[in-house]
């Protein structure tokens, strides 16, 4: 069976099919946004020339995807081969992107999910999307077995507590 790769940027955005496949070989894969937008937009869009000080974002695996926020709400694709983002809907100038230690490690933990149940959080990502995780065992074991008798719990895959926290304090 065929491996399914967490999708990057230099995978992601790629030129369009009436040029060669290595039209974009040349272009670093964090700036291959940029002419990924132009074609798609029809407009010119000139990356930023500098670094934002300070600035940073954490990448995640969103559906299968290396993804990262922009703090204007926009998100692309990104890689870890090239750790910096740059938006093409606000403008903000470059900013870094903090990934794991062990990207391919992390591909690998989501490896046996299907593609749409693909995510993966850095454990210092502040993002509010990130299911809660209990630490007491006795509401974890009545989300696992709440999760099983409702056919819920895909193999080896623990829920969210989220959904029984929300139920229980109705």
């Amino acid at each position: 069976m065929p491996v399914l790769l967490v999708v990057r940027a230099e995978t992601f955005y790629l030129p369009p099919p009436r040029q060669p496949a290595t039209a974009w070989d040349d272009v670093a894969p964090a700036e291959r946004v940029f002419r990924w937008a132009e074609h798609r937009q029809q407009r010119r869009i000139v990356p930023p020339a500098g670094y934002i000080i300070g600035q940073q974002t954490y990448a995640r695996i969103n559906h299968n995807r290396w993804v990262a926020d922009c703090p204007c709400g926009s998100a692309q694709v990104v890689t870890p081969a090239d750790p910096r983002m740059a938006c093409t809907e606000c403008g903000l100038g470059w900013i870094r992107i903090v990934f794991p230690d062990d990207p391919a490690a992390a591909e690998a933990s989501v490896a046996a999910e299907l593609p749409h149940e693909r995510n993966w959080w850095h454990d210092d990502d502040p993002s509010w999307d990130r299911p809660a995780v209990s630490s007491d065992p006795v509401l974890d074991e009545m989300v696992t077995e709440t999760a099983a008798a409702a056919g819920l719990l895909a193999a080896g895959r623990r829920p969210s507590v989220v959904p029984v926290i929300e139920e229980a304090s109705q």
